[in-house]
């Protein structure tokens, strides 16, 4: 299946919160979106991988993602190396994205800043026909590169680059965030509280949103790093 934007994610859980109003508003206008997690968060404090499990499919199912599916690396010790690399190229050969969306390059969580190194290294070397992976099947991969790679903005308060208006996909990126039930605040929960599971965290992330929304003029926005300038070929493009 080809997508036209596949997320990479170092946790089940990041691609709601950092970028879930842009898969949403993407996938309403026609295209096809994706997400691939890095690690089955099995080391939260809260749920298990089990359940992380089952709220991921239920937030790609409320965001209306193609696939969502999840490489199994260890949470907290991956690695931005070779055998890691070659993962993830996997996944980029296998969905062949014009876009990826990739963590934060720098954040409160050591996984993010690792995942956005990960996705932007891999998304590189799997435009390189020397380096060969084979899919599900046995068969050689071929070579592809995203014409684009852009990192969502998560805990840590970061200047972005560009805002995406996610005004009209507010509701449904709280409603798939929520979807991760043992992750966020609950009054009934018995679990310990963690930094995420806070009541102030979700107010947070809308603060946030209403902040970026603001400076571009409308009510929620998400915010995006770049690496490389993005090029456009009228001024109209930027309107």
């Amino acid at each position: 299946m080809k997508l036209d934007i596949l997320v990479l994610a170092a946790h089940p859980d990041d691609a709601e919160l950092g970028c879930g109003g842009t898969l949403a508003r993407h996938v309403a206008i026609g295209h096809k979106v994706g997400i691939v997690d890095f690690t089955r968060g099995e080391l939260g404090t809260r749920g298990t991988p089990e359940t992380r499990a089952t709220e991921a499919a239920a937030g790609a199912k409320i965001l209306g993602v193609a696939v969502r599916e999840n490489l199994g690396l260890r949470d907290g010790f991956f690695q931005n190396d070779e055998q890691h690399q070659l993962k993830v190229i996997q996944a980029i050969r296998k969905f062949r994205p014009e876009i990826v969306l990739a963590n934060a390059v720098y954040d409160r969580h050591v996984d993010h800043g690792k995942g956005a190194s990960l996705g932007y290294d891999a998304s590189f070397l799997s435009g390189l026909a020397k380096i060969e992976t084979m899919d599900e099947d046995g068969k050689k991969q071929q070579p592809w590169r995203p014409s684009a790679v852009y990192h969502y903005i998560q805990s840590l308060l970061v200047e972005p680059d560009f805002v995406v208006d996610i005004s009209d996909y507010w509701s449904l990126k709280i409603e798939a965030i929520k979807a991760f039930k043992t992750q966020f605040f609950d009054p009934e929960s018995k679990d310990p509280e963690t930094y995420i599971s806070n009541p102030n965290f979700l107010r947070m992330i809308e603060s946030r949103a209403i902040e970026f929304g603001h400076s571009i003029g409308t009510r929620y926005g998400e915010g995006f790093t770049v690496r490389r300038y993005p090029g456009v070929k009228s001024l109209f493009d930027l309107i």
